[in-house]
Protein backbone atom coordinates (compact mmCIF):
# COMPACT_ATOMS: atom_id res chain seq x y z
CA UNK A 1 0.00 0.00 0.00
CA UNK A 2 0.99 3.57 -1.06
CA UNK A 3 1.01 6.62 1.51
CA UNK A 4 1.56 9.87 0.81
CA UNK A 5 2.01 12.44 3.34
CA UNK A 6 2.54 16.03 3.88
CA UNK A 7 3.58 17.92 6.75
CA UNK A 8 2.91 21.40 7.45
CA UNK A 9 3.78 24.07 10.40
CA UNK A 10 6.69 24.57 12.64
CA UNK A 11 9.38 21.82 13.27
CA UNK A 12 7.88 20.60 16.56
CA UNK A 13 5.29 19.11 14.23
CA UNK A 14 7.76 18.23 11.98
CA UNK A 15 9.06 16.02 14.43
CA UNK A 16 5.58 14.25 14.87
CA UNK A 17 5.40 14.00 11.11
CA UNK A 18 8.70 11.73 10.92
CA UNK A 19 7.55 9.96 14.05
CA UNK A 20 4.30 8.59 12.23
CA UNK A 21 6.11 8.05 8.72
CA UNK A 22 8.63 5.29 11.17
CA UNK A 23 5.52 3.94 12.09
CA UNK A 24 4.13 3.23 8.65
CA UNK A 25 7.46 2.40 7.37
CA UNK A 26 7.47 -0.25 10.43
CA UNK A 27 4.15 -1.42 9.76
CA UNK A 28 4.84 -2.57 6.29
CA UNK A 29 3.51 0.52 3.93
CA UNK A 30 5.04 2.38 1.39
CA UNK A 31 5.87 5.68 1.87
CA UNK A 32 5.60 7.81 -1.64
CA UNK A 33 6.35 11.42 -2.90
CA UNK A 34 3.42 11.02 -5.81
CA UNK A 35 0.59 11.99 -4.40
CA UNK A 36 -1.54 11.19 -7.71
CA UNK A 37 -0.38 7.20 -6.93
CA UNK A 38 -0.87 7.18 -3.36
CA UNK A 39 -3.48 4.76 -1.44
CA UNK A 40 -3.82 6.65 1.38
CA UNK A 41 -2.78 10.62 2.09
CA UNK A 42 -2.27 11.94 5.45
CA UNK A 43 -1.90 15.70 6.08
CA UNK A 44 -0.35 16.48 9.26
CA UNK A 45 -1.80 20.00 9.67
CA UNK A 46 -1.29 23.53 11.62
CA UNK A 47 -3.14 26.21 12.64
CA UNK A 48 -0.92 28.72 15.04
CA UNK A 49 -2.08 31.45 13.10
CA UNK A 50 -4.69 32.32 10.13
CA UNK A 51 -2.39 31.99 7.44
CA UNK A 52 -1.05 28.32 8.51
CA UNK A 53 -4.98 27.67 9.30
CA UNK A 54 -6.14 28.55 5.64
CA UNK A 55 -3.07 26.86 4.06
CA UNK A 56 -3.67 23.59 6.24
CA UNK A 57 -7.72 23.93 4.54
CA UNK A 58 -6.51 24.43 1.61
CA UNK A 59 -3.96 21.58 1.40
CA UNK A 60 -7.07 18.89 2.94
CA UNK A 61 -9.29 20.41 -0.06
CA UNK A 62 -6.39 19.78 -2.72
CA UNK A 63 -5.55 16.36 -1.07
CA UNK A 64 -9.07 15.68 -1.46
CA UNK A 65 -9.59 15.44 -4.99
CA UNK A 66 -7.30 12.86 -5.20
CA UNK A 67 -9.71 10.68 -4.27
CA UNK A 68 -11.91 11.69 -6.85
CA UNK A 69 -9.24 11.89 -9.22
CA UNK A 70 -6.26 9.55 -8.80
CA UNK A 71 -5.76 6.20 -6.65
CA UNK A 72 -6.60 7.64 -3.30
CA UNK A 73 -9.00 5.39 -1.36
CA UNK A 74 -8.89 7.25 2.37
CA UNK A 75 -7.66 11.14 3.58
CA UNK A 76 -7.01 11.28 7.05
CA UNK A 77 -5.93 14.69 9.05
CA UNK A 78 -3.54 14.85 12.11
CA UNK A 79 -2.32 17.85 14.08
CA UNK A 80 -3.49 21.16 15.47
CA UNK A 81 -6.09 21.68 13.06
CA UNK A 82 -7.27 18.29 13.87
CA UNK A 83 -7.27 18.67 17.17
CA UNK A 84 -8.78 21.80 17.45
CA UNK A 85 -11.96 21.72 14.72
CA UNK A 86 -12.18 18.25 14.56
CA UNK A 87 -16.49 18.65 14.36
CA UNK A 88 -16.02 21.49 11.51
CA UNK A 89 -13.98 19.24 9.56
CA UNK A 90 -16.23 16.53 10.30
CA UNK A 91 -19.16 18.66 9.14
CA UNK A 92 -17.67 20.39 6.36
CA UNK A 93 -15.21 18.09 4.37
CA UNK A 94 -16.89 14.93 4.40
CA UNK A 95 -13.98 13.48 2.24
CA UNK A 96 -11.82 13.61 5.24
CA UNK A 97 -12.09 9.60 6.48
CA UNK A 98 -9.62 9.78 10.50
CA UNK A 99 -8.66 12.21 12.42
CA UNK A 100 -6.02 12.03 14.97
CA UNK A 101 -5.23 15.14 17.47
CA UNK A 102 -2.40 16.21 18.53
CA UNK A 103 -1.57 13.83 21.30
CA UNK A 104 -2.76 10.96 19.30
CA UNK A 105 -0.45 10.65 16.20
CA UNK A 106 1.25 7.48 18.28
CA UNK A 107 -2.33 5.35 16.33
CA UNK A 108 -1.54 6.66 12.66
CA UNK A 109 -1.25 2.43 11.86
CA UNK A 110 -4.65 2.12 13.50
CA UNK A 111 -6.17 4.92 11.87
CA UNK A 112 -4.51 3.65 7.95
CA UNK A 113 -5.79 0.38 9.00
CA UNK A 114 -9.81 1.32 10.11
CA UNK A 115 -9.40 3.38 7.10
CA UNK A 116 -8.54 0.99 4.65
CA UNK A 117 -11.61 -1.35 5.97
CA UNK A 118 -13.93 1.26 4.97
CA UNK A 119 -14.08 3.01 8.36
CA UNK A 120 -13.99 6.09 9.82
CA UNK A 121 -11.82 6.65 12.61
CA UNK A 122 -11.25 9.65 15.43
CA UNK A 123 -8.84 9.55 18.39
CA UNK A 124 -8.27 13.04 20.43
CA UNK A 125 -6.79 11.76 23.12
CA UNK A 126 -6.44 13.80 26.43
CA UNK A 127 -3.83 16.62 26.61
CA UNK A 128 -2.33 14.51 28.92
CA UNK A 129 0.89 12.79 29.19
CA UNK A 130 2.64 11.64 25.78
CA UNK A 131 2.20 9.19 23.35
CA UNK A 132 3.65 5.96 23.13
CA UNK A 133 6.89 5.52 20.78
CA UNK A 134 8.62 2.44 20.19
CA UNK A 135 9.73 3.64 16.29
CA UNK A 136 12.91 5.05 14.91
CA UNK A 137 12.11 8.25 12.84
CA UNK A 138 11.96 8.84 9.75
CA UNK A 139 14.21 11.65 9.36
CA UNK A 140 13.33 14.03 6.53
CA UNK A 141 15.97 16.71 6.94
CA UNK A 142 18.76 15.64 4.50
CA UNK A 143 20.43 13.48 7.31
CA UNK A 144 22.85 15.59 8.53
CA UNK A 145 20.87 18.03 11.09
CA UNK A 146 17.75 16.85 13.05
CA UNK A 147 15.07 18.56 15.32
CA UNK A 148 14.80 17.01 19.10
CA UNK A 149 11.86 18.14 20.53
CA UNK A 150 12.32 18.15 24.25
CA UNK A 151 8.94 18.62 25.62
CA UNK A 152 5.38 19.50 24.48
CA UNK A 153 2.44 22.30 25.49
CA UNK A 154 3.34 25.58 27.16
CA UNK A 155 1.92 26.47 30.29
CA UNK A 156 2.93 30.22 29.81
CA UNK A 157 -0.81 31.25 28.48
CA UNK A 158 0.01 34.43 26.45
CA UNK A 159 -3.08 36.42 25.52
CA UNK A 160 -2.39 36.16 21.46
CA UNK A 161 -1.35 32.12 21.74
CA UNK A 162 -3.76 29.62 21.16
CA UNK A 163 -0.91 26.89 21.49
CA UNK A 164 -1.40 25.53 25.11
CA UNK A 165 -5.71 24.96 24.06
CA UNK A 166 -4.54 22.52 21.08
CA UNK A 167 -1.27 20.90 22.65
CA UNK A 168 -1.77 21.13 26.34
CA UNK A 169 0.51 22.25 29.34
CA UNK A 170 4.14 21.37 29.73
CA UNK A 171 5.07 17.90 29.46
CA UNK A 172 8.97 17.30 29.38
CA UNK A 173 10.47 13.88 28.02
CA UNK A 174 13.15 12.12 30.29
CA UNK A 175 16.28 13.04 29.77
CA UNK A 176 17.48 9.18 29.25
CA UNK A 177 14.79 8.84 26.53
CA UNK A 178 16.10 11.91 25.10
CA UNK A 179 19.88 10.57 24.90
CA UNK A 180 18.91 7.39 23.73
CA UNK A 181 16.81 9.18 20.74
CA UNK A 182 19.60 11.66 20.11
CA UNK A 183 22.56 8.19 20.19
CA UNK A 184 20.02 7.03 17.15
CA UNK A 185 19.77 9.66 15.15
CA UNK A 186 23.64 10.20 15.26
CA UNK A 187 24.31 6.59 14.37
CA UNK A 188 21.80 7.15 11.50
CA UNK A 189 24.08 10.38 10.35
CA UNK A 190 22.98 13.20 12.35
CA UNK A 191 25.80 15.37 13.51
CA UNK A 192 23.50 18.42 14.67
CA UNK A 193 20.97 18.31 16.73
CA UNK A 194 18.56 21.51 17.36
CA UNK A 195 16.48 21.27 20.74
CA UNK A 196 12.95 22.33 20.10
CA UNK A 197 9.85 22.46 22.44
CA UNK A 198 6.98 25.29 22.77
CA UNK A 199 9.75 26.80 25.92
CA UNK A 200 13.09 24.59 25.83
CA UNK A 201 14.43 26.90 28.96
CA UNK A 202 11.49 25.32 31.07
CA UNK A 203 12.53 21.87 30.60
CA UNK A 204 12.42 19.35 33.16
CA UNK A 205 10.65 21.44 35.81
CA UNK A 206 7.33 19.47 35.47
CA UNK A 207 9.15 15.45 35.64
CA UNK A 208 12.38 16.89 38.40
CA UNK A 209 11.03 19.83 40.13
CA UNK A 210 13.56 22.28 38.66
CA UNK A 211 14.88 23.65 35.04
CA UNK A 212 17.24 20.98 33.83
CA UNK A 213 17.76 22.04 30.08
CA UNK A 214 21.59 22.49 31.63
CA UNK A 215 21.43 18.47 32.66
CA UNK A 216 20.35 17.53 29.43
CA UNK A 217 23.28 19.63 27.05
CA UNK A 218 25.81 18.01 29.54
CA UNK A 219 24.44 14.39 28.43
CA UNK A 220 24.00 15.48 25.02
CA UNK A 221 27.36 16.80 24.84
CA UNK A 222 29.05 13.04 25.34
CA UNK A 223 27.61 11.16 22.40
CA UNK A 224 30.05 10.59 19.89
CA UNK A 225 29.69 11.67 16.44
CA UNK A 226 27.82 14.72 17.58
CA UNK A 227 28.92 18.42 15.92
CA UNK A 228 26.84 20.59 17.32
CA UNK A 229 23.88 21.30 19.62
CA UNK A 230 21.35 23.97 18.65
CA UNK A 231 18.73 25.60 21.20
CA UNK A 232 15.64 27.46 19.66
CA UNK A 233 12.57 28.79 21.41
CA UNK A 234 14.23 30.43 24.94
CA UNK A 235 12.04 32.12 26.70
CA UNK A 236 13.99 35.22 27.68
CA UNK A 237 12.79 35.31 32.12
CA UNK A 238 14.12 31.68 31.94
CA UNK A 239 17.19 32.30 31.24
CA UNK A 240 19.80 31.26 34.33
CA UNK A 241 23.29 31.20 34.97
CA UNK A 242 22.93 27.05 34.99
CA UNK A 243 21.88 27.31 31.70
CA UNK A 244 24.22 29.68 30.64
CA UNK A 245 27.24 27.55 31.85
CA UNK A 246 26.04 24.69 30.48
CA UNK A 247 26.50 26.53 27.20
CA UNK A 248 29.49 27.99 27.88
CA UNK A 249 31.30 24.57 29.26
CA UNK A 250 29.86 22.04 26.60
CA UNK A 251 31.93 22.43 23.19
CA UNK A 252 29.09 21.33 21.43
CA UNK A 253 26.62 23.71 22.16
CA UNK A 254 26.56 26.55 19.33
CA UNK A 255 26.21 29.83 20.83
CA UNK A 256 23.37 30.78 19.65
CA UNK A 257 20.24 30.60 21.50
CA UNK A 258 16.79 31.87 20.02
CA UNK A 259 14.60 34.03 22.56
CA UNK A 260 11.26 35.27 21.14
CA UNK A 261 10.98 38.64 22.43
CA UNK A 262 7.50 39.33 20.99
CA UNK A 263 7.84 43.05 21.69
CA UNK A 264 9.86 46.01 23.50
CA UNK A 265 7.52 48.42 25.17
CA UNK A 266 6.58 47.59 28.44
CA UNK A 267 2.60 47.81 28.28
CA UNK A 268 2.50 46.08 25.05
CA UNK A 269 4.23 43.09 26.72
CA UNK A 270 2.06 43.13 29.74
CA UNK A 271 -0.71 43.20 27.29
CA UNK A 272 0.37 40.01 25.86
CA UNK A 273 0.78 38.27 28.85
CA UNK A 274 4.62 38.22 28.76
CA UNK A 275 6.58 38.10 31.85
CA UNK A 276 8.95 40.32 30.67
CA UNK A 277 9.32 44.55 30.77
CA UNK A 278 11.91 46.08 28.30
CA UNK A 279 14.04 46.83 31.53
CA UNK A 280 14.16 42.98 31.86
CA UNK A 281 14.76 42.56 28.44
CA UNK A 282 17.85 44.59 28.27
CA UNK A 283 19.71 43.60 31.04
CA UNK A 284 19.05 39.43 29.74
CA UNK A 285 20.48 40.62 26.51
CA UNK A 286 23.50 42.45 27.78
CA UNK A 287 24.07 39.60 29.89
CA UNK A 288 24.12 37.11 27.84
CA UNK A 289 26.92 39.13 25.41
CA UNK A 290 28.78 39.43 28.72
CA UNK A 291 28.75 36.07 29.51
CA UNK A 292 29.60 34.56 25.99
CA UNK A 293 30.66 37.62 23.97
CA UNK A 294 30.49 35.38 20.57
CA UNK A 295 27.03 34.56 21.07
CA UNK A 296 24.31 34.79 18.25
CA UNK A 297 21.20 36.00 19.54
CA UNK A 298 18.16 35.26 16.97
CA UNK A 299 14.62 36.71 17.82
CA UNK A 300 11.26 37.15 16.57
CA UNK A 301 8.65 40.58 16.92
CA UNK A 302 4.84 40.79 16.49
CA UNK A 303 3.91 43.84 14.77
CA UNK A 304 0.84 45.77 15.15
CA UNK A 305 -0.60 43.90 18.57
CA UNK A 306 -4.32 45.40 19.42
CA UNK A 307 -3.90 48.81 21.18
CA UNK A 308 -0.27 49.40 20.08
CA UNK A 309 0.33 53.13 18.75
CA UNK A 310 2.80 54.52 16.83
CA UNK A 311 4.98 56.09 19.55
CA UNK A 312 5.03 52.36 20.64
CA UNK A 313 6.12 50.97 17.47
CA UNK A 314 8.63 54.02 17.18
CA UNK A 315 10.12 52.83 20.55
CA UNK A 316 10.10 49.02 19.01
CA UNK A 317 12.29 50.48 16.02
CA UNK A 318 15.04 52.51 18.85
CA UNK A 319 14.94 49.10 20.55
CA UNK A 320 15.88 46.67 17.27
CA UNK A 321 18.74 49.45 16.33
CA UNK A 322 19.92 49.87 19.76
CA UNK A 323 20.27 45.96 20.39
CA UNK A 324 21.68 44.92 17.27
CA UNK A 325 20.37 41.24 17.18
CA UNK A 326 22.41 39.25 14.57
CA UNK A 327 18.93 37.60 13.60
CA UNK A 328 15.47 38.56 13.62
CA UNK A 329 12.45 37.67 12.44
CA UNK A 330 8.69 40.09 12.63
CA UNK A 331 5.62 39.15 11.78
CA UNK A 332 1.69 41.06 11.88
CA UNK A 333 -0.71 39.57 14.54
CA UNK A 334 -2.74 37.56 13.73
CA UNK A 335 -5.90 37.15 15.86
CA UNK A 336 -6.79 33.93 17.02
CA UNK A 337 -10.63 32.77 18.22
CA UNK A 338 -10.72 31.51 22.03
CA UNK A 339 -7.73 34.10 22.97
CA UNK A 340 -8.06 36.85 25.12
CA UNK A 341 -6.25 39.23 22.63
CA UNK A 342 -8.60 38.46 19.94
CA UNK A 343 -10.93 40.02 21.83
CA UNK A 344 -8.95 43.02 22.51
CA UNK A 345 -10.39 46.76 21.72
CA UNK A 346 -8.44 48.99 19.15
CA UNK A 347 -7.45 46.43 16.67
CA UNK A 348 -5.12 47.31 14.00
CA UNK A 349 -5.70 47.70 10.33
CA UNK A 350 -4.00 44.98 8.25
CA UNK A 351 -2.26 48.13 6.49
CA UNK A 352 -0.90 49.57 9.19
CA UNK A 353 0.33 46.21 10.68
CA UNK A 354 2.00 45.10 7.25
CA UNK A 355 3.96 48.47 7.68
CA UNK A 356 5.31 48.38 10.80
CA UNK A 357 6.44 44.82 9.82
CA UNK A 358 8.61 46.15 7.03
CA UNK A 359 10.02 48.59 8.48
CA UNK A 360 11.17 46.37 11.33
CA UNK A 361 12.60 44.11 8.80
CA UNK A 362 13.97 46.88 6.27
CA UNK A 363 15.92 47.99 9.59
CA UNK A 364 17.14 44.41 10.47
CA UNK A 365 18.82 44.00 6.87
CA UNK A 366 20.77 47.24 7.59
CA UNK A 367 21.75 45.90 11.08
CA UNK A 368 22.45 42.03 9.61
CA UNK A 369 24.12 43.26 6.89
CA UNK A 370 27.25 45.67 9.08
CA UNK A 371 27.42 42.67 11.76
CA UNK A 372 28.15 40.17 8.43
CA UNK A 373 31.02 42.74 7.42
CA UNK A 374 32.43 42.91 11.19
CA UNK A 375 33.28 39.16 10.73
CA UNK A 376 35.57 39.61 7.60
CA UNK A 377 38.73 37.54 8.67
CA UNK A 378 37.18 35.26 11.24
CA UNK A 379 37.14 31.82 11.11
CA UNK A 380 34.18 29.42 11.78
CA UNK A 381 33.56 25.67 10.68
CA UNK A 382 30.17 25.62 8.12
CA UNK A 383 28.08 22.75 7.26
CA UNK A 384 27.55 22.17 3.33
CA UNK A 385 24.31 22.09 2.34
CA UNK A 386 24.22 21.99 -1.96
CA UNK A 387 26.26 23.44 -4.54
CA UNK A 388 25.83 26.69 -5.85
CA UNK A 389 24.90 25.31 -10.06
CA UNK A 390 27.79 26.01 -12.59
CA UNK A 391 30.06 27.93 -10.09
CA UNK A 392 32.65 26.93 -7.86
CA UNK A 393 30.97 27.78 -5.01
CA UNK A 394 28.76 25.99 -2.28
CA UNK A 395 25.68 27.03 0.17
CA UNK A 396 26.14 26.07 3.83
CA UNK A 397 25.69 27.27 7.55
CA UNK A 398 27.91 28.18 10.88
CA UNK A 399 27.11 28.30 14.30
CA UNK A 400 24.96 31.52 13.46
CA UNK A 401 22.38 30.14 11.12
CA UNK A 402 19.62 27.40 12.36
CA UNK A 403 18.41 25.41 9.22
CA UNK A 404 15.49 26.75 7.42
CA UNK A 405 15.06 30.08 9.83
CA UNK A 406 18.02 31.68 9.31
CA UNK A 407 19.74 32.43 6.22
CA UNK A 408 22.60 30.61 3.94
CA UNK A 409 26.32 31.48 3.40
CA UNK A 410 28.17 31.04 0.00
CA UNK A 411 31.70 29.09 0.29
CA UNK A 412 34.17 29.30 -2.31
CA UNK A 413 36.03 26.42 -3.21
CA UNK A 414 37.45 24.35 -5.92
CA UNK A 415 37.46 21.68 -4.25
CA UNK A 416 35.21 19.41 -4.12
CA UNK A 417 32.12 19.41 -1.11
CA UNK A 418 29.17 17.20 -0.13
CA UNK A 419 25.74 18.04 1.54
CA UNK A 420 26.80 17.50 5.24
CA UNK A 421 30.32 18.14 5.27
CA UNK A 422 32.04 19.99 7.72
CA UNK A 423 34.39 22.37 6.74
CA UNK A 424 36.48 25.37 8.05
CA UNK A 425 36.11 28.61 6.08
CA UNK A 426 37.09 31.85 6.37
CA UNK A 427 34.68 35.29 6.08
CA UNK A 428 35.38 37.48 3.20
CA UNK A 429 32.49 39.22 2.84
CA UNK A 430 29.16 40.35 3.67
CA UNK A 431 28.22 36.47 2.84
CA UNK A 432 31.14 35.13 1.28
CA UNK A 433 33.46 32.54 2.49
CA UNK A 434 36.56 30.46 1.56
CA UNK A 435 36.96 27.14 2.38
CA UNK A 436 41.07 27.48 4.21
CA UNK A 437 40.62 23.76 6.23
CA UNK A 438 40.29 20.52 5.57
CA UNK A 439 37.28 18.67 6.17
CA UNK A 440 36.52 17.54 9.89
Amino acid sequence: MNIFFVSLGCDKNLVDSEYMLGMIRDAGYTIIDDETQADVIVINTCCFINDAKEESINTILEMAEYKKTGHAKALIVTGCLAQRYRNEIEEEIPEVDAILGTNSYDNIVSAVKEVMAGKHYTNLNSLEGLPTLHTKRCVTTGGHYAHLKIAEGCNKRCTYCIIPYIRGNYRSIPIEELVATARELVEGGVKELILVAQETTLYGIDLYGKKSLHRLLDELNKIPGLYWIRILYCYPEEIDDELIEAIKRNDKVCHYLDIPIQHANSDVLKRMGRKTNKDDLVRIIHHLRKEIPDITLRTTLICGFPGETEEQHKELLEFVQEMKFDRLGAFTYSPEEGTKAAEMENQIPEETKKLWQQEVMELQEEIIFEKNEDMVDRELYAFIEGKVADENAYVGRTYRDAPSIDGYIFVNTEETLLTGDFAKVKVTGAYEYDLIGELA
